[in-house]
C-alpha cells in the first residue's frame, strides 16, 4: 500500500489534523519508528472501525467500547485498544507481504485492516456474532479483500487453517497458550499481552524449530480474552 504520508497540505482538514496528531504524538514516542507502519496508520482509516457513538474518540489515546455498556465491554474485552498499542504490536511483530495471519480477537476489524495491509491472508477469529458481523462490515467498507472474519472461539474452537507465520491475541491472557504456539510455524512469531493487573506484559514468542524464544519488551494493560485458561498468578 503504496501511500503518501499526511503533509501540511492535508492537515487544514481537521480529521486529518487529528489523525497526524495522533501518529507524532502518541505513537511515534512508543517507540514506533518504522516508516512503513506510521505511513499506513495514516492510510487506515481508524474512525470507519469506530462505533457511530464513539467517533469524537476515534484518534484519542484512550480504549473505546464496541458494546454500549462501557463496564460491560470492558469486562467482556469488546474494545478497540489504543492506536498507540495496537501500533506497537503491529511494529514489534515485523509482519511480512508473503505471511499468514491468525487473530484471535477481530473487535472492531481495525487490527485486522492493519495486518492486511502488511500481510498476504489474515484469519480473524471473534466469540461474539454481533462483533464478527461488525468487523467484517468495516473491512468491506474499507475495501480490505484479504483479511476474512470467523465468529469462532479462539480458546476452546479448533482452528484448521495452520500453521501460521504470525498469531496476534488483541486481549489480555494469563499465559501464552500452548494450542497456539503448536500452530507457529518454524521462524513464525505470535504476540500477546500476558499477566495480571496491575501489571501486563507485551510478549514476543519466536519459534526456532522445536524451541521458542520469548522477549517481554514493555508493560501494558488490556482487557481479557474469554475463556482462556486462568492459572494463579500465585506459585508456592
Amino acid at each position: 500500500m503504496n501511500m503518501p504520508l499526511n503533509t501540511s497540505a492535508d492537515i487544514h482538514d481537521p480529521i486529518e489534523q487529528a489523525r497526524y496528531n495522533m501518529v507524532e504524538q502518541q505513537i511515534r514516542p512508543w517507540n514506533v519508528l518504522d516508516a512503513g507502519v506510521l505511513e499506513l496508520l495514516s492510510v487506515v482509516r481508524r474512525e470507519d472501525f469506530v462505533p457511530p457513538a464513539y467517533q469524537g474518540a476515534a484518534f484519542t489515546d484512550t480504549r473505546i467500547p464496541l458494546n454500549p455498556d462501557a463496564q460491560e465491554a470492558e469486562r467482556l474485552g469488546q474494545v478497540m485498544l489504543e492506536p498507540r498499542v495496537d501500533a506497537r504490536m503491529l511494529h514489534d511483530l515485523q509482519v511480512q507481504p508473503t505471511d499468514r495471519v491468525l487473530e484471535i480477537g477481530a473487535g472492531s476489524g481495525y487490527m485486522a485492516a492493519l495486518l492486511a495491509a502488511r500481510a498476504e491472508r489474515v484469519v480473524s477469529l471473534e466469540i461474539d456474532p454481533d462483533l464478527a458481523e461488525f468487523a467484517r462490515e468495516n473491512l468491506r467498507g474499507a475495501g480490505v479483500e484479504n483479511a476474512q472474519v470467523r465468529q469462532a472461539d479462539g480458546a476452546l474452537d479448533p482452528i484448521p487453517d495452520g500453521p501460521f507465520d504470525v498469531i496476534v491475541l488483541s486481549g489480555s491472557v494469563a499465559e501464552v497458550p500452548q494450542k497456539l504456539l503448536a500452530l507457529l510455524r518454524d521462524g513464525g512469531r505470535l504476540g500477546a499481552y500476558v499477566g495480571h493487573q496491575p501489571m501486563m506484559r507485551a510478549t514476543f514468542v519466536r519459534r526456532n524449530g522445536e524451541r521458542f524464544e520469548t522477549s517481554q519488551p514493555w508493560d501494558v494493560v488490556v482487557p481479557r480474552l474469554r475463556n482462556f485458561p486462568e492459572p494463579s498468578p500465585f506459585k508456592f
